[in-house]
């Protein structure tokens, strides 16, 4: 203050009116520096709108300036990498304001492979017999007996097939699927006879891979999964397999298809048939298979009525043919249609 009293009474300006002056000054020739040149780039889109000139050309490639054209070919880079940070970069109208969405997942229809290869499993067999019916049938004898007669219907129509076992032998659940991924199979059909406690219960039903909190489905898939190949330390691939197996999809739709063909022939001969669906198990023989696989339990051989009818080699044979249909079903969704001798 003293300061300011003796300026004043010398005649000269104040500090603080001499300082804001400055600062007066310093934001005027600032300001005529953004000012010149942006008038000056005006004018020259001006005149080369005129001249029908793209305004992108002038800026970028007009030789005004070789960091404008730099910022120019950064703007494709921009926007992604704006759009992955905030869940979509909104754009302000202009050209080249656009939303990069997220890829969506591939249509199995722009994929039409056709099924060539269809491997054939008859569950157990050897010293595991599997179910044995009332009448001593056991389940190992009519899945082989299905399974032939499945295969030369699939082979009259071109199919190549392949089967994990062709006579009574034990052959582990690991080496069935090693088997049918060696042999590029384009298909893997698991044939077994249910077995139900309540033996008034009775019909079809077709599984395919995954995890399930059914306590019967548990019981049944560990029934099944006995003499694996598998031991504790593959337990994490085993795993893997089940909940993150990318085939699940082709598999329930090779399912529907199977089960399907399965209720509608079989019921013809079985009026009591019952349809008990499509439903996801963790069987291992479908783990480790890199192709669409199902396992289909075909009747049930506790059940009285059902037992008698699986002795007899025309309802294997009708077994058979069902499960044909359903194969030649889902083969015709996947590809060109499936022609004899292709």
């Amino acid at each position: 203050m003293v300061q300011e009293n003796l300026a004043t009474i010398d005649g000269r300006p104040p500090t603080v009116q001499r300082r804001r002056h400055e600062t007066l000054r310093r934001w005027v020739r600032r300001g005529l520096l953004l000012v010149i040149p942006g008038a000056f780039l005006g004018v020259l889109v001006l005149v080369g709108l005129a001249a029908g000139l793209d305004p992108g050309w002038v800026l970028g490639r007009g030789g005004v300036s070789g960091g404008l054209e730099r910022s120019a070919e950064l703007v494709p880079l921009v926007e992604p990498l704006a759009d992955r940070g905030s869940g979509g970069w909104q754009g302000n109208g202009s050209a080249g304001a656009q939303r990069f969405e997220a890829p969506g997942p591939l249509n199995r229809a722009a994929l039409p492979l056709p099924v060539r290869t269809v491997v054939l499993d008859p569950g157990h067999g050897g010293h595991d017999f599997g179910t044995i019916g009332p009448r001593g049938l056991a389940e190992k004898e009519i899945a082989l007996d299905v399974a032939l007669r499945l295969r030369n219907l699939l082979a009259d129509q071109g199919f190549a097939v392949l089967l994990t076992r062709e006579r009574d032998e034990a052959v582990a659940l690991d080496q069935r699927a090693a088997f049918a991924n060696a042999s590029a199979g384009d298909l893997f059909m698991s044939i077994h006879v249910n077995w139900i406690p309540n033996q008034k219960a009775r019909g079809v039903e077709t599984y395919y891979l995954g995890p399930t909190d059914d306590p019967f489905l548990t019981q049944l898939a560990a029934a099944e999964n006995q003499n694996a190949g598998y031991s504790l330390s593959d337990l994490k691939r085993v795993l893997e397999g089940i909940y993150a197996d990318i085939r699940q999809d082709e598999s329930r739709l090779l399912a529907e298809a199977v089960n399907g063909k399965l209720y509608q022939s079989l019921s013809l001969s079985n009026p009591r048939l019952v349809d008990r669906g499509v439903k996801r198990a963790p069987f291992i023989v479908l783990v480790a298979t890199e192709m669409p696989a199902v396992l289909a339990e075909v009747s049930c051989l506790s059940n009285q009525e059902e037992a008698r009818l699986l002795a007899d080699p025309g309802y294997r044979r009708l077994i058979a043919r069902s499960l044909f249909a359903g194969i030649v079903s889902y083969a015709r969704t996947q590809g060109p249609k499936h022609e004899k001798g292709s």
